[in-house]
């Protein structure tokens, strides 16, 4: 039995058809499988490896805390270097009102958390979200999701949940006093890459604070550079009262975290006590790959490239099945004529050596999203092959 059973055999599987290679090693932009057959991955992991795979200071950081602790007690007890010193640098780089980090595992918990800390502060009840918003999978995560198409069959959700339409500023009047807060991605992720529109985050900004709601952004697939500044919100001159973070936030690591006001994260502290608790939240090989990441991007001039490498894209992802390219920084969204092409595309591209992916609310898009450290030359190589492919497909080769 080969490890290809053992993977069908023996790991529960998300979809009937996974994109399936049997992965043995990857650095940089390479993903390589058991034959030594090199991927060009083009979706960084969904937005986690921002600096792509093996990066040597995110390795040597990962070896140096390995040999001097792993887990000691769950989250909140002891002070851990590696929390500390990561949580002290992202308070560094954020504005003042959002200096205090409560880390989790992972993005989910994240939006999990930071809807608790929203209600217990505000002693409010209604949760507004927006359609087509993806915010996790876990039970308040998945109820806070902006389309039934996954939640369904797992109805009856937590209750309290308002979803509006994304960038429909008549809309946000019904945000009231009796507004716990609002959850929003400041770019739509999944439902294909829809950046705000003029006004929309401001509007939403002011009626927040005109209601006493709190604005919390949901930054999991946004931030570390993917937009081109170091967190979305930058980018639109707007300032959440919570940021939820996660994927590139660990580093290639397991870690999530939301981040607000010492005055706002105390209400988890008080009355009762353990508002939030969780067994390996913020674990000090998490921290430090994220820690030795996040340094990396500062330090280097990657995020000053993601422009001129997403213009690049642009220009180079013309073809007459491509009906639009809608990007912010980064991450891009191709939409084709229907779901039918754009899964041949990413099933097609990865026999040709090249990793996308699709998007849970827009069928007839495929994903272009990868680690931000990727060369000209690796961009254009990866556009060509999906150009290749679509050209194929257009041709009915």
């Amino acid at each position: 039995m080969g490890k290809d059973d053992f993977f069908f055999r023996h790991i529960a599987q998300t979809s009937p058809a996974p994109l399936h290679i049997q992965a043995v090693s990857a650095r940089g932009v390479y993903i390589r499988d058991e034959q030594g057959r090199e991927y060009l991955d083009m979706v960084a992991g969904i937005s986690v490896n921002n600096l792509g795979h093996g990066h040597p200071a995110v390795i040597e950081a990962v070896r140096q805390q390995a040999e001097r602790h792993l887990h000691l007690m769950v989250y909140g007890e002891f002070g851990q270097v590696p929390q500390s010193e990561y949580a002290r640098a992202l308070a560094e780089m954020l504005p003042p009102a959002l200096s205090t980090v409560y880390f989790v595992t992972s993005g989910s918990e994240a939006i999990e958390g930071a809807l608790k800390t929203a209600r217990r502060y505000t002693g409010r009840y209604e949760i507004v979200t927006f359609r087509n918003a993806y915010h996790g999978s876990t039970m308040g995560s998945m109820s806070v999701m902006g389309s039934d198409r996954y939640t369904r069959a797992y109805r009856p959700l937590v209750p309290g949940v308002r979803v509006l339409p994304f960038n429909d500023l008549s809309r946000l009047e019904e945000i009231t006093p009796r507004t716990a807060c609002v959850l929003v991605e400041p770019v739509q992720g999944e439902a294909g890459v829809i950046p705000p529109a003029p006004g929309f985050l401001e509007t939403l900004r002011k009626r927040c604070d005109e209601t006493g709601a709190l604005l919390l952004f949901d930054e999991v697939q946004t931030g570390f550079g993917r937009t081109g500044r170091l967190f979305a919100f930058q980018k639109y001159g707007v300032v959440p009262d919570i940021l939820i973070l996660a994927k590139a936030l660990g580093g290639g690591l397991p870690l999530g975290a939301f981040i607000s006001s010492p005055e706002i994260m105390r209400s988890l502290s008080h009355h009762p006590p353990l508002g939030h608790i969780t067994t390996f939240g913020g674990h000090p090989l998490s921290c430090a790959a994220g820690l030795a990441a996040f340094r990396e991007l500062i330090r280097s001039d990657v995020m000053n490239e993601v422009e001129q490498k997403a213009e690049l894209v642009r220009k180079k992802m013309q073809h007459p099945l491509i009906q639009e390219v809608r990007n912010s920084g980064l991450l891009f969204a191709i939409d084709l004529p229907n779901g039918e092409t754009a899964e041949k595309v990413v099933r097609r591209a990865l026999e040709k050596g090249a990793i996308s992916d699709w998007f849970l609310f827009r069928e007839e898009a495929f994903r272009i999203s990868p680690p931000l450290t990727i060369t000209e030359s690796e961009l254009e190589k990866g556009c060509d092959i999906f150009l290749e492919t679509l050209e194929e497909i257009r041709i009915g080769k």
